[in-house]
Order: C-alpha cells, then structure tokens, then sequence
C-alpha cells in the first residue's frame, strides 16, 4: 500500500502538490498537520462522501471510494489504540 495515501486510500500520483508526509496526500496531510482533526472514520468517511459528491461524483464510484476508507491503514492503526485504552 505504499502508492495511496494512508488515511484515505487515494492514489498518491493523484495529489494536487508533492504529499509533504509519507503515505499521504496532499488532501489529508496540509501543513504539517492532518486536515481531518477527529478520529471517527465514519464521520471522516462521511465528510469524503460528500465531497466526492460535490464534485459529481457518481454515487455507486463515491460509495465505493469511501467503503475502502475503512480499511485504510491510518484507520486499523487507530482502531487497535482506541481498543487497547478501552
């Protein structure tokens, strides 16, 4: 998984500037911080939802590009820490 981005499982070629974190887009890491501030991937998958909506796309491509969201490393990664504090 080394060529799309960690959080949101977007091609990396496909990011509007150079990513300035490794393993993500421009889209997801902006200025030395991650655009997204929560750790909800259903609100996260909610918000790119719309997004992609918003910009046309379709809705059977925006539902598909946000299922994969789940199961994108940045994600996994904060399941097992919230599991291990609970």
């Amino acid at each position: 998984m080394k060529n799309v981005c960690h959080m949101c499982m977007m091609p990396l070629s496909m990011s509007q500037t150079p990513p300035e974190k490794e393993h993500y887009c421009s889209f997801c890491f902006k200025d030395g911080e991650f655009v997204y501030k929560g750790n909800d991937v259903k609100e996260f998958q909610r918000i790119t939802y719309e997004a992609l909506r918003e910009k046309k796309t379709g809705f059977l491509t925006a539902k598909l590009f946000t299922w994969m969201i789940g199961h994108a490393p940045h994600w996994k990664k904060q399941s097992k820490s919230y599991r291990r504090v609970v």
